[in-house]
């Protein structure tokens, strides 16, 4: 059974998906990446509502979510507010929460706010501090062929991150560090997916690119307090990740029920690119922890 529908939220609505087969575990709540950009990506994970109902939206600004033209409205404390008003509307009242990549840092910041009923958090390819983000993506730069370095390096200190040649040489980053499936032509769900992405949000929040942070999260990092994140959690990236294997274990260290996983086969979508065994790793750590 699917419903959807839109909840009032601070600055307009968001668009939401329920995914239920009268299954009776706690629901999970999933936060797309970003920032602005869409759950679509994500929807293969509604397989997980064999277990328990699964609920997707698109946070405002992105998707299918309204639009509105309020720069103000991009920063995390809003999103945070945002994720609440969401979890109010549909009366979840426990819930799990699965974050990928900037939904991550939201999962975080919001369980960093002590909310109740949080019964456990799953950070895939987790983004918990800025600078570290940084440093990581500088070192995964060095890996690549000397002149796709040069032309990101020469765009980014330009700022002509716009143009051709720097799409071209991230296209060539994506392939080792964010997608390792290589279909052609690109899959359905990347060409629709495109479409409802704002780039404005990600530039106002994050930058012109993931190399270097220049929006409002520069300084976020929130591994002083992941010692006060007390629910179970689980850490998974890929192998290839630009979420790196170290950074994510290292977040991993720093919670008291922190478990980790790597996708071997995957880079920075999992989900996709090894989507059973995410699946089936994903699954298997909700059931345990709804068993307990």
């Amino acid at each position: 059974m699917r419903e959807e529908g839109y909840i009032e939220v601070t600055g307009g609505r968001v668009w939401y998906q329920k995914f239920n087969k009268n299954s009776t575990g706690t629901p999970v709540i999933i936060l797309h990446g970003g920032p602005g950009s869409s759950s679509y990506s994500l929807e293969g994970l509604q397989e997980l509502q064999v277990d328990r109902p699964v609920i997707l939206y698109d946070q405002l600004g992105c998707g299918r979510s309204d639009r509105p033209s309020d720069n103000s409205l991009w920063n995390i404390d809003r999103f945070v507010e945002e994720l609440a008003q969401v979890r109010k509307a549909l009366n979840l009242d426990e819930v799990h929460i699965l974050g990928h990549s900037w939904g991550t840092t939201l999962a975080a910041a919001y369980c960093l706010t002590k909310p109740s009923g949080i019964k456990s958090v799953i950070f895939s390819s987790p983004c918990l501090s800025a600078p570290r983000w940084e440093q990581d993506q500088i070192e995964n730069l060095k890996k690549l062929p000397i002149e796709i370095q040069e032309t990101i390096k020469e765009c980014e200190e330009n700022g002509t991150t716009d143009s051709e040649e720097f799409k071209v040489a991230i296209k060539e980053f994506n392939k080792v560090f964010v997608c390792r499936v290589e279909t052609e032509p690109d899959p359905e769900w990347v060409k629709k997916g495109a479409g409802y992405r704002n780039p404005e949000i990600y530039n106002i929040m994050w930058g012109p690119s993931e190399f270097s942070v220049k929006g409002n999260l520069k300084s976020f990092d929130c591994t002083a307090r992941l010692s006060e994140i007390c629910c179970p959690t689980l850490f998974t990236c890929g192998r290839y990740d630009e979420a790196t294997p170290e950074s994510t274990e290292y977040f991993s260290s720093l919670v008291p029920n922190g478990k980790f996983h790597v996708f071997e086969n995957s880079a920075h979508l999992p989900y996709f690119e090894e989507q059973d065994e995410f699946l089936q790793v994903v699954g298997n750590f909700l059931k345990s922890i709804d068993l307990d």
